[in-house]
This record gives C-alpha cells, structure tokens and sequence, in this order.
C-alpha cells in the first residue's frame, strides 16, 4: 500500500480545485534551478509481506542485549521491562493519538501525563513536574535556561563530572544567548568542592551537578547545597538517575530548585539513537517558569474528574517573545510507559531494582579488582556503574569478548581517560553472568 493513497484522478481534481491545470503550473513561482529534474531512481514500490521480510533481515544484524551479556551504561541502562508495559502502551488510543491539545477528546492522554507528573514528583520530592521533555540532556539545558530567566545572571556553573553529552547539548543550547559555561575540574571521580565553592559568586546563575555522576560516583550534594546558599539566589540544579531515588536521598531533602534526568530506566528499551524520556521537576515558586506542557486535574461543569493542558507559557500558545522555552511536545508515548512501569514496581519493586542493582554491581566491581592488571579507578561510593583500569586497551578486550556474547563497559579513551572501561550492572545480571564476565577478564590477561 503507497503512503498516499490518492489517485491521478484524484490529484487532477484537487489541482483543478485550486485553480491550476497541473503540478508544473502549481509550482511555476520557483525558478528552474532549484527543482529537481532528473529521475529519482527509486526501487519499484514493495508489498507489505516484502518490505516486512526486508526490514525483518535489516534488524536481525543488531545484538539485542536479550541474546548477549552487556555491561554497557553510560547514560542508558538495560533494566528488566515487565510485559505489561508493551502491553499497555500498544493499546491503538494511546500509541496512534497525536497530541493532547483537545481536552474533550484525550482524557485518557492526559490523565496519564497528570500522574507521570505525580509520579515524579513522588520519586524527586519536588513540588511539581512537567510532562516530560525530549531526553536527560536537554532538559537539563532547559534547565539552565530558567534559571537564567529567573535571576537574570548569565553564568552557569556544571560540575565536570557530568555526563559529557549533557554537556554537548548544553553548550548547543546556550550559544549565542550570551550565557557562560564554567566546568569544575574532576577531583578523582567527583567534583572539586573546593573549586566549585571558589567559582561560585553574585554573578552566577546557578550550579549543575549530576550524581550519581558520569562516573557512577555519587556526589556529596548536601555539601554543594550549603555552598551554594552562601550566595543568594543561585539555583540548584540536579540530574539524577530516577532509579537511584529508591534507596537515595530525593533531590529535595537537599533542597534541589531544579531536578532534571533521564527517565530511559523506567520501563523503556535502550533504543540507541532511538526515543528517550527527559523528566523536569522543580518547586511550586518557579512553576511558572517551568519550559513545556503541564497537565492539569480539574471538575468539569458536572462535577466529574477531567484534565486539562495547564501553565502552557509555550511559543505555539502566546507570543514567541514571551515564550518560556520554544519545546514544542514531550514524549508522551515513553512517558506513559514510565508512569506504567512505576505503577507496576511500586515503591518496594524500584527499591528492589536500585538494591540489586547496587549490590551487584558492587560484587563485580571487588571480583574485578582481584584481577591481575585491573584496578578500580575511584575510591569514591558509587551505585551501579563504576570505572576500572584496564592492563590493555578496552577496544583489544571488547574485540575478544563480544565473540563470546559479552558486551564490555563503556570505552572511556573517547573521554579523555585511556585503557579505562566503565561497567554497569543492573538486577538483570545474575552471579553466574557476572562471574562470566569476571572468568572472561581473566583470559585476557593469560592471552
């Protein structure tokens, strides 16, 4: 079946309608030299059995990480999705809708969006969370750019030891508005308190930091809290791995302004390059500054439970000028797999999650420092992802063990940090996957 389904006859017709005899005369304004004359050498169109068979033999070439034993983190994590969740989310009233904009027509969108929203607020502590946003990192830029709005200082402070994509996309969104980056030097796998204490002045408009850190590290935030507040109106910014808040403190018992993440753990696949989820949450003081969609509970003129789009301070709904940030949708579709895979652990499921995770990846971490050659690269706690010191270059060891089904850690040389590898461990993994992976270790080191 062609995408658009019209006929000649039909297309005849709609140009007759408007008033032109053909396509050459309705597009008779561009000059010459900016249409494409020649033929586009396009394949015959396919059947729907034969495009499926092709695609089907284009996806087979990936390894999913259900036929392989990864270690790979970084920023996206392989944590188990209950069934349900597909389940649910391929309902054809939530996976075809467009967007929410009609309240008659999308309570069920919005009510799903109006308990992510809870949802979030319950696991950050915060007073109020958006709809979502695109991913982690640029939630994270956008956050930066309502501090900026709100104390109308143009000096962000990040913590160097923030994922470094987050900060590529930060920098993408700041250039040209005038705002200043200063990064805090990495202080063996965390920030440089003392540095950042020193940076932090009357002219800042607020602090970034990330924990657990990029490293896996987990940063002392109560600490930059306090150092933060010696100067008055700088904003605390925090981005957090939403499955950490189980077992961690929630950003808001030390008094975060701003928390930002990537919610990809909660019920998502991996999707390299694919869909991600960002989450924004922040106190009710600044809701009106928030960037994106908020969903609202309400009555309607019966008195029955209804939802509406609410607090939209967005360029499609008032002036662009006046716009608070120019994010034009959110991730509804990932987001409502998050509020399904919330729902279905519950509190003591995500605890459950973050413990196994932790305590694994912990187990690993001490069989691999047994090993000739491999060594820990930080002292510093950390909660399910860690660095260790490789004996050769991580790429020799991944090309001999993915071979053997094992995906290694994260190659950290691109980052500036040569034969270093980072590793992470998810409630997936059982001992005997991760005794794999330690067994597997130690023959590289014999050749």
């Amino acid at each position: 079946m062609p995408y658009i389904s019209n006929t000649d006859k039909e297309r005849q017709k709609m140009l007759q309608d408007i008033g032109v005899s053909s396509f050459e005369e309705l597009i008779a304004n561009i000059p010459e030299q900016f249409r494409k004359t020649a033929a586009m050498n396009l394949e015959e169109p396919y059947s729907e059995w034969e495009i499926s068979k092709k695609i089907a033999r284009l996806a087979d070439k990936n390894i999913s990480t259900c036929k392989v034993n990864s270690f790979l983190g970084g920023g996206i994590y392989d944590h188990y999705i209950p069934a349900a969740v597909d389940h649910i989310i391929l309902r054809p009233e939530f996976h075809t809708s467009y967007t929410p904009y009609q309240a008659e027509v999308s309570q069920g969108t919005l009510q799903h969006i109006y308990e992510f929203q809870t949802l979030i607020c319950d696991l950050t502590g915060m007073e109020i969370a958006n709809a979502s946003m695109y991913d982690g990192a640029s939630a994270a830029a956008e956050a930066i750019l309502m501090a900026v709005r709100k104390n109308r200082r143009k000096k962000a402070i990040i913590a160097g030891t923030i994922n470094p994509t987050y900060l590529e996309v930060i920098k993408s969104f700041v250039t040209g508005i005038g705002i200043e980056l200063v990064i805090v030097p990495v202080k063996d796998g965390l920030v440089s308190y003392g540095e950042l204490e020193n940076l932090i002045d009357d002219q800042t408009s607020c602090v970034v930091m990330q924990t657990p850190n990029f490293f896996g590290n987990i940063e002392d935030a109560f600490r930059i809290e306090e150092a933060i507040r010696k100067v008055n109106d700088v904003l605390f910014i925090v981005a957090v791995d939403p499955i950490s808040l189980a077992v961690m403190n929630a950003p808001a018992e030390y008094n975060a302004d701003i928390v930002v993440g990537e919610g990809q753990a909660l019920g998502n696949s991996q999707f390299y390059g694919g869909p991600l989820l960002g989450f924004f949450a922040t106190k009710m003081s600044l809701a009106r500054l928030m960037p994106g969609r908020i969903s609202g509970g309400t009555t309607d003129k019966d008195g029955n439970r209804a939802y509406a789009l609410t607090l939209q301070a967005r360029e499609q709904h008032i002036r662009r000028e006046k716009a608070t940030s120019n994010i034009c949708s959110n991730q509804s579709l990932c987001a409502l797999a998050a509020t399904v895979y919330m729902c279905l652990m519950g509190k003591s499921g995500l605890a459950e999650v973050a413990r196994q995770s932790t305590t694994k990846a912990h187990y690993l971490a001490s069989e691999i420092a047994k090993i000739s050659g491999f060594e820990l690269m930080f002292k510093a706690p950390f909660f399910k992802e860690f660095v260790v010191k490789t004996p050769v270059k991580p790429e020799i060891i991944n090309k001999k063990l993915l071979p053997q089904g094992i995906f290694t850690g994260l190659d950290m040389e691109r980052y500036g940090y040569a034969n270093a590898m980072m590793i992470a461990v998810t409630e997936k993994k059982s001992k005997a996957m991760l005794d794999e992976f330690v067994n597997a270790l130690k023959e590289v080191n014999n050749g």
